[in-house]
């Protein structure tokens, strides 16, 4: 034969349109809660003042309620928010007058009838301003076309930088190593009209169109498009080097995360794993790839050195030369300056987006 039916003990409080149920279980599992002919019915797995075991309790309200309450679980409790059918103040719980032993006022919502009277009018009152200061401010007539525009960009950033990564991958599957020595002739084409509209994020930055800052925007895209126009797109010894299939490796893996996550944010939607990737893969690549920029720079200085290439004559009794070698030699430093603000911002980023916070109550 059934034992009797275990109760946990039950907190409530009031507003004039809310009932609010705090059921001291922790852990619950399988909570069935529902309102039928205005009565609370509760059913859960939990462990409360009689350990773990199932609890159970009904309550009849004192006036008609709307059947559908709100449950939120954490890990110390339950909550169930009732909606009232008319807003009016209760002067108890219970339609029976006798208040049921488990069930007792929660002090932590407590209110009496005139400061929930005075709590309901600054909500209205806040919601009245929130809507005047919504109303001053201008509707951009160009939103639509604004997002069009950042989702077609990123999408066409995402497939070019694509198509470089699965040519590369499928091609060093197919040749091994002697991919290597001609990844420019095979992908610069692709890699030139991907560098040369990723200018347009400078621009974006620049005309407030997306919050990114602009100088990590800057450091990054400039310096790109440095290595691929300068050192390897004006010297032909530099686009058989093996080097080149690491720089361009490193920069498409980095824009697959990228470019999608910024795609999908422009519409309101971020994936867990993408967003993880996004703020993850950078933390090897950056460095990586920033290294393999580097090796560029070193073996181009000799070359540029030996032609004379972008160097500057002054016209001055000495015949002084400032040779573009000297100038990469400083650009080397800044090239690791880059990689460090560039890598701090992300690092911020990622403690934003990935960090810890704090647990809300669901």
């Amino acid at each position: 034969m059934a034992g009797p039916s275990l109760r946990p003990h039950v907190h409530w409080a009031q507003r004039h349109r809310e009932l609010y149920l705090r059921v001291e279980l922790s852990d619950v599992q399988h909570p069935d809660v529902a309102i039928t002919d205005n009565v609370l019915h509760f059913k859960a797995q939990g462990h409360g003042a009689k350990g773990d075991n199932i609890y159970e309790f009904q309550i009849e309200f004192l006036e008609p309620v709307e059947p559908k309450p709100v449950c939120r679980v954490t890990q110390r409790q339950l909550n169930i928010t009732v909606q009232k059918k008319e807003s009016n103040w209760w002067e108890r719980l219970t339609k029976q007058e006798k208040r049921p032993l488990f069930l007792a006022p929660d002090f932590d919502r407590w209110l009496d009838e005139s400061d929930a009277e005075m709590e309901l009018k600054e909500k209205e009152e806040e919601k009245i301003n929130k809507m005047k200061i919504e109303s001053r401010v201008p509707k951009d007539p160009f939103k639509h076309l604004k997002k069009g525009y950042l989702i077609m960009y990123n999408l066409v950033q995402f497939l070019g930088f694509s198509w470089i990564f699965v040519n590369m991958t499928v091609r060093l599957f197919i040749l091994g190593k002697d991919s290597f020595y001609d990844t420019f002739h095979t992908v610069a084409d692709m890699m030139y009209f991907c560098h040369t509209l990723a200018l347009m994020e400078i621009m974006n930055s620049l005309i407030g169109l997306v919050r990114s800052p602009l100088i990590p925007a800057v450091v990054q895209i400039l310096g790109r498009n440095f290595i691929l126009f300068v050192i390897l797109g004006s010297l032909e010894e530099m686009q058989s080097k093996p080097v080149v299939f690491f720089v361009f490796y490193f920069w498409s893996i980095v824009e697959l995360f990228r470019y999608p996550y910024y795609m999908l944010s422009c519409i309101g939607i971020e994936w867990k794993p993408l967003t993880w990737l996004r703020y993850t893969v950078w933390i090897p690549l950056y460095p990586l790839g920033g290294l393999a920029e580097a090796v560029c720079i070193v073996q181009s200085i000799p070359i540029f050195s030996e032609t004379g290439k972008f160097s500057l004559g002054l016209p001055n009794p000495l015949n002084v030369t400032i040779q573009f070698s000297f100038f990469l030699q400083i650009y080397l430093i800044a090239l690791f300056l880059g990689v460090f603000v560039n890598s701090r911002h992300l690092y911020k980023q990622r403690k934003q987006h990935l960090g810890p916070k704090k647990r809300k109550m669901k």
